[in-house]
């Protein structure tokens, strides 16, 4: 197995220096012990001794694993094994004598003597071949090859890793010229030989040239990074950063990891504290399913899925494109995982039994939806087939097939609705938490607000109005929505579901509502523009369904919290209608729907949802005196 390495001449003379090693820390043990005037009478012993420690040694350097690394990439591992062959080989020594000649003729202290100096003559000929070729080497070789000047800020655990693996594997392509870190107790000191030049705020004084700056503070708040990134960006220098903990969800950094500053950087970057021993129980071998597997919810659910090793993961999605594409994905990263792509619409009853009744899931992830507020407002008989429809037909064959775990996955929007994509998600929320009453399957829906670069997401409208050169439209320099990244939502939507809860509305803690103007600024200077100045900003008014803020909790409704910071639990104060009969009232919906008749779906969604209240548009737009267009940054 091992012996492919021996044909590495750098293994050959690391196996040589290794023997001199052992030869010159046994010499140096007998002269030490006899003040370097060896008496004649012991030459025989040594050279005996000898002929016993070079063989062995060597077998055990071998037996260790000593000569299968990479020597260039000595790490502290390669010491740890430096260590426990060197010392098997000492035990195994003074054993022989001990039992065999009972020390007859050798001093006991030279043994100890030789196992000091032969690990650590032993442990620095893998140390010099690491620095031969991480600074000596390198630069002979490329020593005309301009190099990228890096400065990093954040000088924690993430700049050390970060720093250390550019030394060792990208010592030819970057310079670290410095840390700076606010933390002023490590001020004045050096990280790997690389100096901290001062904190962040001096940013803009550091005299030593430099070509780009590398953010490695992924743990940093909302208004820290906030003000790394002006800091930045008055430099003019290019900034890049690594991605929060939450991103990485391993908490894996790597300088792969890195990436250009986007808006989720701005939403607050706190490692999120996952029970991921109940989550990979929650998973593991276990056969999951996941509707709308090709969207944004979705497909983020199903790549992290993977990461807890289930059986076999069923995809469901009525867009071929979408679930091609989480498909591809999900065969290139698998391991052992069966993958199942089903081209399949959760409205359709017969086509989902067939589902279930082949595969036979344990656990459901409901994310199919339509999310877009002004075009379900156009078409409500659409949204009351994906949403409600296709909510009824889901957690019903999942009481019937016996599924173990249902989650929903829901909207802020679905408090005290105003627009038919609230009413039907509330309407879905509704539905499962009264399956739940007749149903064996612990069925539960999670709520949360807005997840950045979700499809219908204000976000990737405004990158493109910025490529374009503006202008950027907002609809109201006063409407607020709670935000997150895409994988901070699936993580703790994987979070709730491996909770014990059954019949409850989660609620996911989204942090502090974001000014959507606030937004449209940080993305325009993000991309290197001045807003207003370079690209004008124009107020359209509220579209069809929206409003100005967006709740999490309704009036009705009480937060408990739970074992997880982040997640709570809702009690509402009303009980759940018997599903039977609700299920009548569904139906009745439904048969509405088929119609065509928006007014009609809009009576009985308020029959069934008593806080839904449709938005008067045309009212509302003259209390705002959004009437008229209101134009930034043009003439």
């Amino acid at each position: 197995m091992y012996r492919g390495r021996f044909n590495n001449r750098t293994t050959y003379l690391v196996a040589i220096a290794d023997g001199i090693a052992i030869v010159l820390s046994f010499l140096l043990a007998y002269l030490l012990r006899f003040d370097f005037n060896i008496p004649f009478q012991y030459w025989n012993s040594f050279a005996t001794t000898l002929l016993l420690i070079v063989p062995l040694k060597y077998l055990l350097f071998y037996s260790f694993g000593l000569y299968r690394s990479i020597y260039r990439y000595t790490s502290i591992w390669d010491g740890v094994k430096v260590l426990k062959a060197s010392s098997t080989a000492s035990l195994l020594i003074i054993g022989f004598y001990s039992f065999t000649l009972d020390f007859e003729g050798i001093n006991r202290s030279i043994f100890i003597m030789d196992y000091l100096l032969a690990t650590i003559f032993v442990g620095f000929v893998r140390v010099s071949v690491r620095f031969y070729y991480s600074s000596i080497k390198s630069k002979t070789v490329l020593s005309n090859k301009t190099k990228t000047k890096l400065l990093l800020l954040g000088a924690g655990n993430t700049g050390e890793k970060i720093a250390r693996e550019i030394l060792a594997t990208y010592p030819n392509e970057f310079e670290l010229i410095g840390f700076l870190e606010d933390d002023l107790g490590k001020q004045g000191a050096s990280i790997h030989g690389i100096p901290i030049l001062g904190t962040m705020r001096e940013l803009g004084s550091i005299s030593i040239p430099y070509d780009e700056i590398l953010i490695t503070a992924p743990s940093s708040s909302t208004e820290q990074m906030r003000l790394i990134i002006e800091l930045c960006e008055k430099t003019g220098k290019r900034f890049r950063t690594i991605p929060s903990f939450t991103e990485l969800i391993h908490n894996q950094v790597s300088i792969k990891d890195i990436r250009e500053v986007s808006i989720v950087d701005l939403l607050g970057r706190e490692e999120i504290k996952l029970d991921k021993e109940s989550i990979k129980n929650f998973f593991e071998g276990k056969r999951i399913l996941i509707t709308g597997a090709g969207g944004s919810i979705g497909s983020e659910l199903v790549r992290q899925c993977l990461k807890y090793n289930p059986g076999s993961l069923i995809l469901v999605d009525n867009s071929e494109q979408n679930l091609f594409t989480i498909e591809q994905d999900c065969l290139e990263m698998a391991g052992k995982t069966i993958i199942k792509a089903i081209l399949a619409n959760v409205c359709d009853e017969n086509q989902m039994k067939a589902v279930f009744k082949e595969y036979r899931s344990q656990i459901v992830f409901h994310a199919a939806a339509y999310k877009h507020v002004p075009m379900q407002e156009l078409h409500p008989w659409a949204a009351v087939g994906t949403n409600v429809l296709g909510t009824m037909i889901m957690s019903e064959l999942s009481t019937l097939y016996h599924v173990d775990k249902f989650v929903l996955v829901s909207t802020d929007k679905a408090v005290s609705p105003v627009n038919i994509m609230g009413a039907t998600k509330r309407l879905a929320e509704k539905i499962v938490l009264s399956v739940d009453k007749i149903s064996q399957t612990k069925m539960i829906a999670v709520r949360f607000g807005n997840v950045i670069g979700s499809s219908g997401s204000v976000i990737p409208t405004f990158q493109k109005q910025i490529e374009h050169h503006g202008p950027v439209t907002i609809t109201h320099p006063e409407m607020y929505r709670y935000f997150m990244s895409v994988s901070e939502a699936a993580q703790l939507i994987f979070q709730a579901g491996s909770m014990g809860q059954k019949g409850r509305i989660l609620v996911l803690d989204m942090g502090k509502p974001i000014r959507i103007k606030d937004m449209a600024y940080d993305l325009i200077r993000l991309s290197g523009y001045e807003p207003e100045k370079e690209i004008p900003i124009v107020y359209t008014g509220l579209r069809p369904g929206e409003k100005l803020y967006e709740e999490l909790v309704a009036k009705e409704e009480t937060i408990q919290h739970t074992v997880h910071k982040k997640i709570m639990v809702l009690k509402e104060q009303n009980g759940h209608t018997e599903w039977n009969n609700f299920k009548k009232e569904i139906q009745s919906l439904i048969k509405i729907s088929n119609t065509f008749d928006s007014d009609a779906i809009k009576q009985k969604l308020q029959l069934l949802i008593p806080d839904y209240t449709p938005q008067d548009y045309f009212a509302l737009g003259k209390k705002l005196d959004l009437d008229v267009v209101t134009i930034k940054g043009q003439a």
